[in-house]
C-alpha cells in the first residue's frame, strides 16, 4: 500500500465581506492588505472575479518606465473628419 507523502495544500486565503453603513466593505488578511500609503485603489472586474489595483499618487514612474505602443496601434482606427464650428 502507498503512503501519500505530498504535503496537503493550504487553504485558499479569505476575506471577511460586510457592511458598514451602506457601503460593502472587505478586511482582507494581512498578506494582502495594501500599504497604509495607499488611499485609493482602482476595481475592475475580470469574469467573476473583481480585481483591486493601487493607484498611483503620482504618475512619474508610469511615464518614465518607457512603456511603448506598436507601430500599428490604432492603424484600424476609424478617422472621423474635422467638425466644422462657429465660435
Amino acid at each position: 500500500m502507498a503512503v501519500n507523502t505530498s504535503p496537503t495544500p493550504s487553504p485558499r486565503p479569505t476575506a471577511r465581506v460586510g457592511w458598514n453603513n451602506r457601503s460593502q466593505t472587505v478586511t482582507m488578511p494581512l498578506e494582502f492588505r495594501f500599504p497604509e500609503s495607499v488611499r485609493e485603489v482602482f476595481i475592475r472586474r475580470e469574469g467573476g472575479s473583481v480585481v483591486l489595483t493601487p493607484r498611483p499618487a503620482d504618475w512619474s514612474s508610469f511615464f518614465a518606465s518607457g512603456l511603448t505602443v506598436s507601430a500599428d496601434f490604432m492603424a484600424e482606427a476609424e478617422r472621423m473628419p474635422v467638425q466644422e464650428r462657429s465660435f
